[in-house]
């Protein structure tokens, strides 16, 4: 080989190496911390970039995208002396690079340990009670104090979250023991409530049922008795639109007696008062019966016997003295007091159509019967 072309190619080479010593490319998201014979330089951002073959080197390489790093569970101790173990996960992002790679020596395992102690400041003041449902005042916390601290390592703590709390095996028996207990009550206050309400509707249902029912008999009660006043009101007027006097009246009276005893239940039964007063009138209807003609012995069995007026020592008309004793029951008593009353105003009549007869040979007393 030529002499010549040996110094050449070692000088190639040389150059080769040179110019690729002096180029650096930088990927997106990564920033390159350049040092010059052990001195911080400068920082190579993405894309092409030169530096001094031989005096400046990489020292680190630094990913600047958000990370994400979790924690292992780490024993902490509550206000009332219960001992939990709680794991965090942690969103951190590098915005200083030089810092990162000169302020702190692991970033990494100085977050972990900062978050642990801030932990233990933060739950040692607090009970389990409260622990458990205060997480988000808890990561508040947390952030404000990593972000503090971490501000000066080139590192921002953009989120802290409590991943788990792990309370001790008997804490947990005791909390579902609680739980159940809890809800147990409230099912029972909820069954209770349940049972309050349907009673109350009941009594509402059966209040309104009763007050309607009582209005419907009101309602009921008074149609009847407008319904029995117009009756009352139309046969009144019928009476005095006819011009009806007392024996009509008294005749009609006679006429209901039946009615009083219709009833089966009636074993005992009493004439009213009024009886021989409507039984005078009926008799003196049509005329007078002594003018007509001698009285009528009383039959036999008879236990009064009639005056000269008419009339028995106990007021009666002779048609209704001269009957048997009053062994019958009542209704048999108001049926034969009809019959009496119809006999004598049959008598009447043909009293009166025999004085108001020209042919009639003169008055005389007629039969009581």
């Amino acid at each position: 080989m030529d002499p010549v072309v040996i110094p050449i190619l070692v000088a190639a080479i040389v150059v080769v190496f040179l110019v690729a010593s002096s180029v650096r490319i930088v990927p997106q998201a990564r920033r390159y911390n350049i040092e010059r014979f052990g001195r911080y330089r400068r920082t190579l951002q993405p894309g092409l970039n030169l530096v001094l073959p031989v005096a400046d080197r990489v020292n680190t390489k630094l990913d600047v995208r958000e990370q994400v790093y979790s924690s292992d569970p780490r024993p902490v101790i509550t206000e009332d002396n219960l001992v939990v173990n709680i794991d965090t996960v942690l969103y951190y992002q590098i915005t200083d690079p030089r810092a990162a790679a000169y302020e702190v020596a692991d970033y990494l395992q100085a977050i972990d340990q900062l978050t642990v102690t801030t932990l233990r400041n933060v739950i040692g003041s607090m009970d389990l009670e409260e622990t458990l449902t205060s997480r988000e005042e808890i990561n508040s916390r947390l952030r404000a104090v990593l972000d503090d601290a971490t501000g000066k390592w080139g590192i921002r703590v953009n989120r802290v979250e409590i991943k788990a709390i792990d309370p001790p095996h008997t804490i947990k028996e005791a909390m579902e023991k609680q739980m159940r207990a809890e809800r147990d009550k409230r099912a029972a206050i909820l069954h209770a409530e349940g049972e309050r309400q349907a009673k109350i509707l009941t009594a509402e249902g059966t209040k309104q049922k009763d007050i309607l029912e009582a209005q419907g008999t009101q309602q009921a009660m008074i149609l009847r008795a407008d319904g029995e006043a117009k009756a009352v009101e139309l046969v009144f007027q019928a009476v005095h639109r006819n011009n009806a006097d007392a024996k009509v009246l008294a005749y009609k009276y006679l006429e209901t007696l039946p009615h009083l005893a219709s009833s089966d239940n009636n074993t005992f039964w009493v004439i009213p008062g009024e009886l021989t007063e409507a039984i005078r009138t009926v008799t003196g209807a049509f005329g007078d019966r002594s003018a007509a003609g001698p009285a009528q012995p009383a039959r036999s069995g008879g236990a009064v016997t009639a005056d000269t007026d008419g009339t028995s020592d106990e007021g009666l008309p002779p048609a209704l003295e001269a009957g048997p004793a009053v062994t019958f029951d009542a209704a048999t008593a108001a049926h034969e007091a009809v019959k009496q009353a119809d006999a004598a105003v049959s008598d009447a009549k043909a009293e009166a159509a025999a004085a108001k007869s020209p042919q009639a040979p003169g008055r005389g007393r007629m039969s009581a019967d």
